[in-house]
């Protein structure tokens, strides 16, 4: 095996060691600096990955085919890299609310995000369950972090149940697989894939191992946990949520059905334009009376999950192009989202927070409402053409299978549903009353930046998108159809 395979998850380790070992000899006063500390080593890594790192052509295995680095691995892990760089500078700013263990927060992310990286080069089931469980540990110790606050504790509570549930299921289907096939390799299983199609507990195994997997990108069934998880974590935990663990989510999912399994998902088209339909409409509707905006934000990631496995249903390459693209988009769009929220609401999460943030900051109004105009799906912004492409991959299937068509139907409706309270954010923030506090709100130059970068990669990925769904059509060459 070449060691270069493992470098940048090797790296991100090394990183969250280093804070550790350096959060020992830290003032409390300056453990802060931790977070941009991280947050350039993370930076660095980065635009080492797009400059130095190999294009994952041809693919490398290691681990005896257990981990791979190819193309769609890349794609997510740099994803999840950015993400990371935004959720740190998140957490330098949400210091306050974090009075002890601000050293071990910043580690802990870091761990979380290399195994975010893991799950991307899983190639095989025994991987698939490292990784989630390496995601999974570090999230429970991030949602309860605030062990003051009993909303956080209650929510940590409440994924580590739901969490335990779904890794039972998931542990249950890779058992079922590896009785019915003898392996666990994503390809051995994939070259016997037309045989075991047929056997009855191979698909029961395969249908657990799809459940499990849902609980990461909140898909019905396995989406009740997001709201009151959402609301009750800290702030840029909910953020690493809803970006980094639903991408993860999806990355398995591809690689799950189109690379160990590609015989037995073309049998299941309807399973997932079920779900999918079912998904987009539960969150949406959810979403109508909710006054928590991490709340809405979490019946919104449950319609956007449904958005997703659009492009997963379309069962096709055009599909899980936009799936890429989608993610991408979506990752930006929500950085922005989380980075406002972060900054306004301190005590309260409460819609009304956002009463005249126009005038005590039209940085943050401007931020916040471009954010939810991508997330309604309104050029020329990244959210509109990534729904675009879900919809068309979608209609180029309904022109051969009829039952596509109403799924595009829900899904319309679904965006329309959404404007609802989507605009009910951006009226909040430009047409209720002034709130009792209107003080200036100070931003820090990071944050600013950080600001700029996602609204500049919402315009340019809505804008200019050809660089994007290049990357993200050699990715998918990955996957098999």
């Amino acid at each position: 095996m070449n060691p270069a395979m493992l470098s940048l998850e090797l790296a991100v380790i090394g990183l969250a060691l280093a804070v550790l070992l350096i959060d020992l000899w830290t003032l409390h006063e300056f453990k802060h600096r931790l977070g941009y500390l991280a947050a350039a080593g993370l930076l660095v890594i980065l635009v080492a990955s797009l400059c130095c790192a190999s294009t994952g052509e041809p693919p490398a295995t290691g681990f005896s085919g257990m981990f791979v680095q190819d193309g769609l691995a890349l794609f997510f892990k740099r994803i999840f890299l950015a993400a990371g760089v935004l959720v740190v500078l998140m957490g330098v700013e949400f210091r306050d609310r974090i009075p002890m263990g601000l050293g071990e927060f910043f580690t802990i992310i870091l761990m979380e995000l290399a195994g975010m990286m893991f799950a991307a080069s899983a190639n095989d089931f025994v991987m698939v369950y490292v990784a989630m469980e390496m995601m999974s540990v570090s999230f429970y110790i991030l949602i309860s972090f605030q062990r003051s606050r009993s909303y956080s504790l209650e929510a940590g509570v409440k994924y580590l149940i739901l969490s335990a549930l779904s890794a039972g299921l998931l542990v249950f289907g890779i058992a079922l697989i590896f009785g019915t096939s003898g392996r666990t390799n994503f390809a051995v299983v994939a070259a016997e894939g037309t045989r075991l199609a047929q056997n009855k507990l191979f698909c029961l195994g395969a249908l657990l191992v799809l459940l499990g997997l849902a609980f990461k990108i909140s898909a019905v069934p396995m989406q009740m946990w997001a709201p009151d998880v959402y609301q009750g974590a800290p702030t840029p935990v909910t953020a690493f949520l809803a970006i980094g663990s639903k991408a993860a989510g999806f990355v398995l999912v591809l690689r799950v059905l189109f690379v160990a399994a590609p015989a037995l998902a073309l049998h299941w088209g309807k399973l997932f334009t079920w779900a999918a339909a079912l998904t987009i409409l539960y969150g949406n509707l959810c979403a109508i009376p909710q006054r928590s905006l991490k709340r809405l934000l979490g019946y919104s990631s449950i319609a956007n999950a449904g958005y997703i496995l659009l492009g997963v249903a379309a069962l096709n390459p055009p599909g899980s192009v936009a799936v890429l693209y989608y993610l991408a988009g979506y990752a930006f769009t929500l950085a922005v989202i989380f980075i406002v929220l972060c900054l306004v609401a301190r005590d309260s999460d409460d819609i009304a927070v956002l009463a005249g943030l126009n005038r005590r900051s039209p940085l943050l109004a401007l931020a916040l409402t471009l954010g939810m105009i991508s997330l309604a799906g309104i050029p020329p912004l990244a959210g509109f053409f990534g729904k675009l492409l879900l919809f068309k991959a979608v209609l180029e299937q309904a022109a051969v299978h009829r039952s596509y068509l109403w799924l595009a139907l829900v899904a319309i409706a679904g965006v329309v549903i959404s404007y609802y309270y989507y605009f009910g954010v951006i009226r909040a923030v430009y047409w209720s009353e002034e709130g009792p506090e209107m003080t200036p709100i100070a931003v820090s130059a990071p944050l600013k930046v950080s600001m700029g970068v996602c609204i500049a990669a919402m315009f340019y990925l809505g804008l200019c998108p050809d660089a994007v769904l290049s990357a993200a059509a050699k990715a998918v060459q990955a996957l098999r159809f």
